[in-house]
């Protein structure tokens, strides 16, 4: 026979354990909050834009949809290129910056920007200053080697970051990361008081008998207070008498 949980039941769960509720979701909050602000390296961000048109022996007067097409399509291959070993080689050797091919790939984010002839190309770095140079290096690197790599000429480069405007970590988000911990923190500590209250099987109350055991409560004996089971015929003669005399003496 399936068992069902009422609202009620629901309701005076949560009730009987809301301080393991309220400490795990806490506890949850605030480690992430110390994780993000001391633990974790905050990395920032800069930005370029590149831009795919006709090479110089294809310009006409006007554009084509057919050559629109074709340089969009060009932007999967040029975005596999920014993060080969052939730009990101020449971009560490240029810059003298310690790290492998591979660490800087990691860094590197290239992203084409809708259906537009457009390509946005993203450094991380916890140096704002390394973030900059390391976006511009690999633009310019880009840029020239391209006319190698494909035989033809047509990016420009449409802005390059400056200090200025890498003024603020990407990474981490304190808030972000606590409210996502307060979600978490709140769903597991809900899931661990119903998993307490399912694996708890004491007798507590009437009901828990009369469901256990599928019978009907007829009557209940109050529990007997420890002075109260200490008492004997005798004392309680006593302190009736006690009481009678007290009573005649006022």
């Amino acid at each position: 026979m399936e068992e069902t949980i009422s609202l009620k039941e629901i309701f005076e769960t949560l009730k009987k354990r809301w301080r393991m509720i309220t400490s795990i979701t806490l506890g949850a909050v605030i480690l992430s909050a110390i994780i993000s602000f001391f633990i974790m390296t905050p990395q920032y961000e800069a930005t370029t834009q590149l831009l795919v048109n006709q090479g110089e022996q294809e310009q006409q007067d006007s554009l084509e949809v057919g050559d629109i097409d074709t340089n969009v399509e060009l932007i999967n291959t040029y975005s596999v290129i920014i993060q080969s070993p052939a730009i990101l080689d020449l971009v560490i050797e240029r810059t003298g910056i310690d790290r492998s091919y591979s660490q800087l790939s990691s860094q590197v984010d290239v992203q084409p920007e809708g259906e537009s002839q457009v390509v946005t190309v993203s450094v991380t770095d916890p140096d704002p200053r390394a973030a900059v140079t390391l976006v511009n290096t690999v633009a310019n690197v880009f840029q020239e080697e391209v006319e190698t790599i494909m035989n033809i000429d047509n990016v420009s480069i449409l802005a390059s970051p400056d200090l200025g405007q890498v003024t603020s970590p990407v990474s981490p988000q304190p808030t972000l990361n606590m409210a996502i911990a307060f979600v978490v923190g709140l769903m597991a500590a809900v899931g661990l008081a119903f998993l307490l209250e399912f694996l708890d099987n004491t007798i507590k109350n009437e009901e828990d008998l009369e469901k256990e055991l599928g019978l009907v409560s007829l009557g209940s004996i109050p529990e007997i207070e420890a002075s109260d089971a200490q008492r004997t015929p005798q004392s309680e003669q006593r302190r009736v008498y006690d009481a009678q005399k007290a009573t005649q003496a006022k």
